[in-house]
């Protein structure tokens, strides 16, 4: 199969005689084979440059995380933590621009290296092939290193924000109660838990944010009465005493009564009654797996 270089058609025959489309032929005896042809050092070059790309943008990733930690250069040898906490803060900036390129520049890499290998006569640069397939894979290996380091500390600084934001969200309703006990002498019950607290004045929405998170049915007010006996008094602990009527379902006995609630908070994944909630009591939040505090209450020994 012969193409004419005149219109590009394709035709089988002697060029010499002419083309069938055009009429072209050639002139002159057809010119000898070079006796030394120079080998293509472009595919090389290429699996080179992804390996070089990738170790740049890493090394640049890393100065630039130098510094933003104002790290002076001459002291970088001598603060040898403080450049992994910069390589692991460029891996993960990263990670999702090095995966995609690892595994282009992996499976090209060993593509061109299998073509310069099979075809030695027409490609050159073997060697600079395979240098730059090992830089690209030992950057993508230590990008994968340092990622896996920072992840158990990411997860405790998300798990830290996640507690952060429900002790914030505890705190605003136990002022709320605090306040709302303040003015009616009770707090609310069960039922009116919601309705009662969107009553209170509430400047900077942190009491309404705060029960878009919380379930009424994990919320429980209480009364400790300390009724006074002919004998010895009860020592009362732990709370304001009022002289005030307690709203409840069941008949109380008159005296000194103090009100106490029990609020659940439900973990991140807002499912209420399981280990990973939150107990708050009377203001002291605590986890629902964590042993209830020992009891304050002094011992008496057993008389004979």
């Amino acid at each position: 199969m012969i193409i004419c270089p005149s219109c590009g058609s394709n035709f089988e025959g002697d060029l010499c005689v002419g083309c069938p489309s055009c009429g072209a032929r050639a002139v002159g005896p057809p010119l000898a084979k070079a006796e030394h042809e120079l080998r293509s050092y472009g595919r090389a070059l290429g699996a080179a440059a992804s390996g070089a790309l990738m170790f740049a943008a890493f090394v640049g990733s890393v100065i630039v995380a130098l510094v933003q930690y104002k790290l002076r250069f001459w002291t970088i040898l001598f603060r040898l933590p403080a450049i992994v906490s910069a390589g692991e803060v460029a891996a993960w900036r990263l990670k999702w621009l090095v995966v995609p390129a690892a595994i282009v520049a992996l499976w090209s890499g060993r593509r061109l290296i299998r073509s310069i290998k099979n075809s030695s006569a027409r490609f050159g640069g073997l060697r600079l092939a395979r240098a730059g397939f090992v830089v690209s894979v030992a950057v993508t290996v230590l990008i994968a290193i340092l990622i896996g380091i920072t992840i158990p500390e990411r997860l405790r600084q998300r798990q830290d924000a996640i507690e952060a934001a429900l002790h914030a969200r505890g705190y605003a309703l136990h002022l709320a109660l605090l306040k709302y006990r303040e003015l009616h002498g009770t707090l609310p019950t069960t039922d009116d838990l919601t309705r009662e607290l969107r009553t209170l004045p509430d400047p900077d929405g942190s009491i309404a944010d705060a029960l878009r998170y919380v379930d009424a049915n994990g919320y429980q007010a209480t009364s400790v009465l300390a009724s006074a006996s002919k004998g010895k008094g009860l020592a009362l602990r732990g709370g304001a005493l009022r002289n005030a009527p307690v709203t409840s379902t069941n008949a109380d006995p008159p005296g000194v009564s103090f009100t106490i609630y029990e609020l659940r908070l439900p973990s991140e994944h807002k499912l209420l009654g399981t280990d990973d909630d939150f107990i708050m009591r009377d203001g002291l939040i605590m986890k629902a797996s964590d042993p209830p505090p020992p009891s304050s209450a002094p011992t008496h020994p057993t008389r004979p």
